[in-house]
């Protein structure tokens, strides 16, 4: 086995080397393209290369033999997929083969093996590992109902995606927040990307992490319940809920990994209860919190095909964005609906290298509920190949019974894009006009105004926000641009949060919007960073009655008045901290995903995601009021 995975890869360097030449080191740690759920890198210069790199150095050097199948030349991505990020680099790295260097530097060629091995850090299992901790808890009582208490479930709080938590819920008031101080910190070591939502429930936090550990830790002190390894990395929102026909099992946590499986792990004592594979596609990943609802667990599927499409040694393009439905049960698959028709092939590269169509519409957002409909509403990415497709940028609605697709708003029309496409040595593939790159990444909002009409919101990465009627077919009630004196691509990434009479977007280009949930009108736009002080507040807020809560790429955390935009409080988490669970170079960095998540009192937050510029980090960290 090892004298075989050595031939493999090193099939792929030297097939590479003859065949399509390395990008220099320069071009290699370049940052990848928008940052995208789906699998984007981001503009700026990270102090660290991100594992989303990975993939670009693969699709760039190893397609023209390692193609998503099996063939007589080499073994398939699909393959090599199955491996470890440690066997793969130990043959990348071996000394005796300088082939194998080709201008890459180390750290290249571990973010290659890590993204292939399954987005972990070589070396993460063994060192994320619950035994090498000192914080365990001295017991695991039985744990309560966790939706009878203070909770905070999935991505967005509640069914409608409104981050909006109340103040009995919260356990915290307006006067409270100056007041909030760091109780503990978390590290998880040898992380890079502190970017997964945590679940609040019976007062235990459950968070995965980018290394393949998901921990339960106690709310209040930090100390550790038990931790369950994947193998692959767990980005997307934890959910918590009942579960039957699982022996004494009551209560299970549910989320996905970044090789689109899904996971239900008993709560207690993180035993796996089932475990579903989504999508067969090499390249398919869960990057959004699945959501859970009365027996389903609709899970959004997402693909990282996108980055390096556009070469032309790779059989662009086969992904296709989804929504599945799991019985949260058993985890069998009740229905699957595509964004995009199935790929058909359409013409060969010059070099003989079939290609396929239409690919994309990757939905890289946790769906919105609407019992009253009987209704899934979730945004799309782009489309990758021409003709753009009615279904990408856009926000969808489908049964939850059957998936059958409702209605569909196209937030942004003719938009086929890919990475890839930028040099002379490019794919025929490649869109001859390229899109904007517009995905809906960011996760509908459902409200209801006093009158009791109801609006369904969501924003675009242009930075207009629009408003649709969920009751007469997502009817477009208004568009508005969130900040009228920016923009540019400056907009919305990850989404907002509304309390009764605003939503609340931070933007990329710094600052917060407040709009009128009913009309659109701007309530009031706080630019946050002092003047020419540069950062961009694209992280999902959150929201208390009076505060409304955002972080930004340059680490910090604010709250600010839901008046005026006012500002409260602040908190700098790019930096380093000691942790209950004694890791060492624990710190934290950028923010530009998550949003803080509160209940019984406290506050959580994960700081270290650097994929729009910022530093890289590892800590999951806790506040409560002094």
């Amino acid at each position: 086995m090892k004298r075989n995975l050595e031939l493999l890869i090193c099939a792929a360097a030297l097939c590479v080397a003859a065949g399509m030449g390395w990008v220099s080191a320069a071009k290699a740690q370049a940052p990848a393209p928008q940052a995208k759920g789906k699998g984007g890198g981001g503009g700026g210069a990270p102090k660290q290369i991100g594992m989303e790199n990975g993939l670009t150095y693969f699709q760039t050097k190893c397609m023209s033999c390692h193609r998503e199948n099996d063939s007589a030349k080499a073994q398939s991505a699909r393959r090599i997929r199955t491996m470890t990020p440690e066997q793969i680099y130990a043959v990348v790295a071996k000394p005796s083969r300088p082939e194998h260097d080709q201008g890459l530097t180390d750290q290249e060629k571990r973010r290659m093996a890590e993204f292939m091995g399954g987005y972990v850090q070589i070396g993460s299992v063994e060192a994320g590992n619950p035994k090498n901790f000192p914080n365990a808890c001295a017991s695991n009582p039985a744990m309560s109902d966790p939706l009878s208490g203070p909770y905070w479930n999935g991505w967005g709080a509640d069914m409608q995606n409104t981050r909006f938590q109340s103040a009995e819920v919260a356990g915290m008031t307006k006067a409270d927040v100056p007041k909030l101080k760091l109780k503990w910190a978390f590290g998880f070591p040898l992380g890079i990307s502190a970017y997964n939502t945590p679940a609040i429930a019976s007062g235990r936090v459950f968070v995965g992490t980018d290394t393949g550990w998901v921990y339960s830790l106690d709310a209040k002190s930090g100390c550790l319940y038990w931790g369950f390894q994947t193998g692959v990395a767990v980005r997307n929102a934890v959910s918590i809920g009942p579960v039957t026909g699982q022996g004494n099992t009551k209560y299970a946590v549910f989320f996905g990994d970044a090789k689109a499986n899904v996971y239900a792990l008993d709560a207690q004592t993180g035993k796996q209860l089932w475990k579903r594979k989504v999508e067969e596609f090499f390249l398919a990943r869960i990057t959004a919190g699945p959501k859970l609802y009365n027996g389903k667990l609709y899970v959004p599927v997402s693909s990282s095909e996108e980055w390096q499409s556009g070469n032309q040694d790779y059989e662009c393009c086969t992904s296709r964005g989804s929504v599945v439905a799991l019985n949260v049960n058993t985890g069998e698959q009740v229905w699957k609906t595509y964004t995009m028709d199935d790929p058909k092939p359409t013409q060969k590269n010059t070099n003989g290298v079939q290609l396929y169509g239409p690919a994309g519409g990757s939905v890289w957002n946790s769906p919105t509920v609407d019992p009253v409909r009987h209704a899934l509403y979730f945004g799309t990415g782009d489309t990758e190949t021409e003709p753009a497709q009615p279904l990408g940028d856009a926000i969808v609605a489908v049964d939850m019974d059957s998936g059958k697709i409702l209605w569909s708003y196209q937030a942004q029309a003719n938009d086929a894009f890919m990475g890839g496409c930028g040099g002379a040595n490019k794919s025929k593939a490649c869109p001859t006009q390229m899109g904007p790159d517009a995905d809906i990444g960011n996760s509908p909002i459902l409200n209801t105004l006093p009158d009791g009409r109801r609006v369904l919101i969501a924003g675009t990465k242009g930075g207009e926000v629009f408003g649709l009627d969920p009751d007469d077919k997502g009817k477009l009630l208004w568009r508005v641009k969130a900040n009228p004196t920016g923009g540019g691509r400056g907009g919305i990434v990850w989404g907002g949060a509304a309390d009764h009479e605003n939503v609340y977007y931070g933007l990329g280009s710094g600052g917060m919007s407040a709009l009128k949930i009913a009309s659109g009108q701007q309530a009031w736009f706080q630019p946050i960073n002092a003047q020419g002080q540069l950062g961009g507040n694209n992280s999902v807020s959150t929201v208390i009655p009076g505060v409304v809560f955002v972080a930004g790429t340059n680490g910090k955390l604010h709250a600010l008045a839901t008046t005026d935009g006012s500002p409260l409080w602040e908190f700098e988490t790019n930096k380093s901290f000691d942790t209950v669970n004694k890791v060492a170079d624990a710190h934290g960095g950028s923010i530009s995903s998550v949003g803080p998540v509160i209940a019984g009192g406290m506050m959580f937050i994960g700081s270290g995601y650097g994929v729009s510029g910022g530093p890289f980090g590892n800590v999951l960290l806790a506040f409560g009021v002094e």
